[in-house]
């Protein structure tokens, strides 16, 4: 009862108004500027706002005070909302900012900026603060402190911290990062809310449905994308991030309601590439926070759980531009108010005041050591360059061949992150080693020596001493203190070749610039066919593109040799009698679009292999996909795969919800993906007898990580995985002791004589492998398969968990590709010793004839993140390569 009452007292109208929050107390504001209020109608904390609204309300202030703030719009979402940040700051520096971004530039390039004019810089430049808010959209009062910390900023009078603010620095205000997931959280939360905010953490208001409000459209947790670009909101976050060049970024997060806050600085393990000098920097913005903090009596932490090792977080990417990232972490509320686990209640806006203090005192921060930042920003890009000039590797190499598309996309991601590349004209040779024309150089003697060493090196070792401790806390049982993946480096996920050169290469080079954008042609018109060679990228864009435009393809199920040049398994051949008279058109318009290579030839006859009308080359005809979506499907790896097939290649996917799969007509597809999820307690026996018999008549079902294991379970019976116990050095388990009869008398007793002893006497019976943070392995392809057409002698997956499948028996399947050795099986990251040796041999990928169809079973994600480039045409060989899938047009009943 004294818990309803306390609710109704914060939350009645009448109490407010007699006594308003203050979200800084004392303070008094301008009139001439609108408060939230009297634009949106409600008080900050009373409401959530949706994008529409926080977009009103900037506009709002850029009216009322258009030479102190403006508004900028730099991209949309894939629903079509609109990305904006706000610059805040003096009208004297407001009218100054190409100025001041030029300034920026020049600190951030030593070889074009003497040490005289760095310094002449520094005194004069206000330091450039960014506020970037909620990457999560279900993470609720950073948005809303951003419209309270621009107001702040713009009405605050006689402020001694807001004028020097305003004088010292420019403030970027980014509110809402992801609208498309934020605006999903306030629908969910209005169709659900009651007569009055529900406290209750297990409330409707605040149990999102599936996916819930964290991702994006597509489902990604935007978090995880700013080194790989692969989604719009990051990719224009970037690209005003290497305008502004900020000296302190604070990336404004949520957690748990229990939690108290956390800000910088962070746990181990540190990335090796952030500098001593910026950790130190991040207790500077640390020890201001807890001043703070400590005024109003706010419990904080610093040093745990959130590490910024991984280059991928808004708290860590912005630090390899020279300033300081840092992640700032607010408990959340996830509604109005939430009943905590010790009864205390903890409402909205508390929350919001929590993130606007953190801000205000960020800012204060940048602008109290405005000098000292803007020379230690010089001296990080400095520094830079000198360890590019003296350090044993002085450039990468990224060769242009094999998949070369990918090549030429890796090297673009490069430059819109900021890295220098440069494009060679015409062949060269570097240490004894040669190199075709269009390979790509990365000097290291460049101010992004950091964040290309970063993304390109082969490893990124954790401290030895951080290691040490992970593994004293595994041999108790207890969890690891990594937070992300240990692998990232993008040649690896690519799978491309990288070369480490000693010296600086030599001969002609271009500078690269731009945004990737694949361009192909066709050799000629063929009076035969067209060839299209597969196993990149781009041939996996002509394939979807041309199926689209209604071009007849067939695909070569064995590799073979024609005018000399060897084309290997999954080739795509365009016979031009079998298609219409404008195939021509067709095809260049695939070939422009893809940036495949297409080769016209006039005779079909082949030197070596399979000729064009052999039973080995099959039609491929445009298959119907579905994917199953919605709960109990992981929305991640359903947004992946999704992602990957409509976006990156083009291919529309129909998403049907797993409940359908009891009343759906199956036979409208042709192929059926099954992402990650826990689909054991969701799918009827009926709905799985529905499709083994579909399966049966000639589908493919693909399954990605868990759901491979779903379709080995006895309940369905379609793949035979069998998941592993842990390994005891070769010995098999023992068998679990079983509990003595009534009456009986109790087992002999033993002598455990050291603490040896004392470790096997408490080992579990059968022990399930240790769960690995994500690390990039080696696979081993055979290339005898039809879903390895293309693919090259080995690839890297990324796998994270504990789930070990045993290889398939012949008679149960065949295993297509399987884990390297374990001395070759590492790539890049850090994996348990057990591990690592019991992985060895054990399968990526399954196959299963199952009737006129076919079951893939894949063990990791191949789309995980939609970064694994690598493992693209694999999962574009099991989606449209099946010879008995191929060629239909439909499927009997």
């Amino acid at each position: 009862m004294r818990s309803v009452i306390a609710l109704l007292l914060l939350l009645a109208p009448a109490a407010a108004a007699q006594a308003k929050f203050e979200f800084w107390p004392g303070a008094k504001y301008d009139p001439a500027i609108p408060a939230i209020e009297k634009v949106l109608g409600y008080e900050v904390g009373t409401r959530h706002p949706s994008h529409a609204e926080f977009l009103r309300y900037f506009e709002a202030l850029q009216a009322a005070a258009p030479g102190r703030i403006k508004v900028v719009e730099y991209g949309k979402t894939f629903e079509g909302r609109k990305l904006i940040y706000a610059v805040v700051g003096s009208e004297a520096n407001l009218r100054r900012l190409e100025e001041i971004k030029a300034a920026q530039k020049k600190l951030a390039d030593p070889r074009k900026t003497t040490e005289a004019e760095a310094r002449k810089l520094a005194a004069e430049t206000p330091a450039v603060v960014a506020l970037i808010c909620a990457i999560h959209g279900n993470e609720i009062s950073g948005p809303d402190s951003a419209m309270v910390s621009a107001y702040h900023l713009l009405a605050a009078q006689s402020d001694a911290l807001v004028d020097s603010v305003r004088k010292n620095a420019v403030v970027l205000i980014d509110p809402l990062q992801n609208p498309d997931g934020r605006d999903r959280f306030v629908q969910s939360y209005r169709q659900n809310e009651g007569l009055e905010p529900d406290p209750s953490p297990v409330a409707a208001e605040r149990a999102e449905p599936w996916p819930g409000g964290r991702s994006n459209h597509y489902l990604f947790d935007l978090n995880r994308d700013w080194f790989t670009l692969t989604q719009p909101e990051i990719r224009g976050r970037v690209k005003y991030l290497l305008e502004w060049l900020p000296v302190a970024v604070a990336d404004i997060h949520e957690m748990g309601a229990d939690s108290t806050y956390f800000f910088a600085p962070w746990p181990a393990p540190n990335n090796p590439n952030m500098t001593k000098e910026q950790v130190e920097r991040a207790s500077l913005f640390g020890r201001n926070n807890a001043k703070w903090f400590d005024k109003f009596g706010w419990p904080y932490f610093t040093r745990e759980v959130f590490d910024l090792f991984f280059p991928g977080y808004g708290g860590s990417w912005p630090s390899y531009l020279g300033g300081l990232g840092m992640t700032y972490e607010n408990a959340s509320v996830r509604g109005l108010v939430v009943r905590r686990s010790d009864e205390t209640l903890y409402t909205f806006r508390e929350s919001v005041q929590k993130h606007f203090v953190a801000s205000m005192s960020t800012c204060e921060t940048a602008a109290a050591n405005r000098q000292k930042l803007l020379e230690e920003f010089r001296g990080y890009h400095v520094t830079a360059l000198e360890e590019g000039q003296k350090g044993a590797v002085k450039e990468y190499i990224l060769p242009r061949r094999g998949d070369v598309s990918a090549v030429d996309k890796l090297a673009h991601v490069l430059v819109e992150q900021g890295v220098e590349v440069r494009r060679a004209t015409a062949a060269f040779t570097s240490a004894g080693k040669q190199y075709p024309a269009g390979s790509y150089s990365v000097p290291l003697a460049q101010p992004r020596q950091r964040l290309a060493r970063t993304l390109l090196d082969a490893q990124t070792a954790m401290a030895a001493d951080f290691v040490k401790e992970q593994e004293r806390r595994r041999k108790k049982g207890l969890s690891s203190e990594i937070y992300d993946v240990t692998a990232w480096s993008l040649p690896a996920l690519y799978n491309v070749e990288c070369v480490a050169a000693t010296e600086p290469s030599q001969g002609e080079f271009e500078a690269v610039a731009g945004v990737y954008a694949p361009k192909g042609a066709v050799g000629g018109k063929a009076q035969v066919a067209y060839v299209v060679p597969w196993g990149t990228q781009a041939a996996g864009r002509f394939l979807t593109a041309a199926l689209r435009s209604g071009v007849k393809l067939l695909s070569a199920g064995k590799p073979f040799t024609q005018a000399g040049r060897k084309y290997p398994s999954g080739t795509l051949i365009v016979m031009v009698k079998q298609n219409a008279a404008d195939v021509h058109d067709r095809v260049a318009k695939a070939a422009s679009a893809s940036g495949a290579e297409v080769i016209a030839t006039d005779a079909s006859w082949v030197e070596e292999g399979i000729n064009f009308g052999s039973n080995n080359v099959a039609a491929v005809k445009r298959p119907v996909v579905a994917m199953l979506w919605d709960t109990p499907v992981s929305s991640t790896s359903a947004g992946h795969t999704r992602f990957v097939l409509e976006r990156q290649y083009g291919y529309p996917v129909t998403a049907m919800r797993v409940s359908s799969l009891a009343t759906a007509d199956l036979n409208r597809f042709q192929v059926l993906i099954m992402p990650e999820g826990g689909y054991a307690a969701a799918v009827a026996p009926a709905a799985v007898e529905r499709v083994k018999a579909w399966v049966r008549n000639g589908g493919v079902l693909i399954g990605i990580g868990g759901a491979s294991g779903y379709l080995s379970s006895p309940a369905v019976g379609l793949l035979g995985l069998e998941q592993e116990a842990q390994a005891r050095d070769g010995a098999k388990p023992a068998e679990s002791a079983k509990p003595s009869a009534p009456g009986a008398p109790p087992p002999p007793g033993k002598i455990l004589a050291s603490s040896e002893d004392y470790e096997k006497a408490i080992k579990a019976d059968v022990e399930m492998p240790d769960a690995v943070a994500g690390v990039l392995l080696r696979a081993k392809v055979d290339p005898e398969t039809w879903v390895t057409g293309g693919l090259p002698e080995t690839v890297n997956v990324l796998l994270s968990g504990r789930t070990i499948y045993a290889p398939l028996k012949r008679d149960k399947g065949l295993n297509a590709v399987v884990f390297e050795s374990a001395d070759r099986l590492l790539a890049s990251g850090y994996v348990w010793e057990e591990n690592r040796k019991q992985l060895a041999f054990k399968p990526v990928v399954v196959t299963r004839n199952e009737g006129r169809g076919a079951v893939v079973g894949f063990t990791v994600d191949p789309n995980f993140r939609a970064q694994m480039d690598g493992l693209n045409v694999l999962f574009l060989n099991a989606v449209f390569r099946f010879p008995g899938a191929t060629g239909r047009g439909g499927m009997e009943e």
